[in-house]
């Protein structure tokens, strides 16, 4: 007789198997110049994991085949830091040179802004933004959506709590035990909207967050305007997002916030090559 689980596990070895050559098809025909035939394959893995754990729909993005999604899949995010959360630390900041969170505080301390009795820390990570903020933070509450990322998060001890959870859903439903939906005076950001795509309900629950006047700091990436064509965003050549300069300054407005310093800075280097972006600290308007 044969046992229903192992047909299942079975079942499930094949379908691995398949998108597995799938994806890996498409990244060749895509890495030959083989769009067409690159779109094909991808589609096929798309089919066979519907939640995108290997992040396809951002790749057909990519490519022109589709339009750019308003965020990365979710499953595909976790997946991806998960896979590298051993080696986080050092692919981020020796291998890419990424030092945003350093580059937070120093803009903080130009701004003359806090110290701040409470930060949510978005997108944590290991803790390295955490950490940088240490000095000018009491209170500091960490969300991450890896699992694997929490838990190294947890064990630098920099957060007095720390949540597994999406960026913009916790800013919209996040309650205490007590049923009291918490607030900040400075929300950070790091390296999260290269994942978002578009930022209005990030910004709006951002701001429905904070204290009045509380500050928020995050980074972009951005791409030249003759690359973005008049889009707000696109997914870039490193399966990105990158924001337009105007269209954050815009979304920022309507959602409240006035822009204190929006800094052009390198967030990292790939390939040998530095990657553009914006260091941005804005102050929500009272009233």
């Amino acid at each position: 007789m044969i046992d229903d689980d192992t047909t299942k596990s079975s079942d499930d070895d094949i379908e691995n198997v398949a998108l597995a050559e799938a994806y890996n098809r498409g990244l060749g025909l895509q890495k030959a110049g083989d769009l067409e035939g690159a779109e094909r394959a991808f589609r096929e893995a798309l089919a066979l994991d519907p939640k995108d754990t290997g992040g396809v729909s951002i790749r057909l993005a990519a490519i022109g085949a589709e339009q750019a999604p308003q965020k990365m899949p979710d499953a595909y995010v976790a997946t991806l830091f998960d896979q590298h959360a051993d080696v986080f630390d050092e692919i981020l900041v020796d291998e890419l040179g990424y030092c945003v969170p350093l580059l937070v505080r120093e803009m903080i301390a130009r701004l003359e802004a806090g110290p701040f009795d409470r930060l949510l820390d978005l997108g944590c990570g290991t803790g390295l933004t955490g950490l940088a903020l240490a000095d000018c933070t009491v209170h500091r509450t960490g969300v991450d959506l890896s699992e694997r990322i929490v838990e190294l998060a947890f064990d630098r001890e920099v957060y007095d709590d720390l949540y597994l959870g999406e960026a913009v859903e916790f800013l919209a439903e996040f309650e205490e035990d007590d049923g009291v939906r918490p607030t900040w005076d400075l929300i950070a950001a790091t390296d999260v909207l290269p994942y978002l795509g578009a930022v209005e309900p990030f910004l709006q629950g951002a701001a429905d967050r904070l204290v009045p006047n509380g500050f928020l700091a995050f980074s972009t990436e951005t791409l030249p305007e003759e690359v973005l064509q008049g889009r707000s965003f696109m997914v870039g050549p490193k399966n990105r997002f990158a924001q337009g300069e105007s269209y954050i300054r815009s979304a920022l407005a309507a959602a409240g916030f006035e822009i204190l310093a929006m800094d052009p800075i390198t967030v990292r280097h790939e390939e040998g090559q530095p990657v553009p972006g914006h260091l941005v600290m804005a102050r929500l308007r009272s009233g």
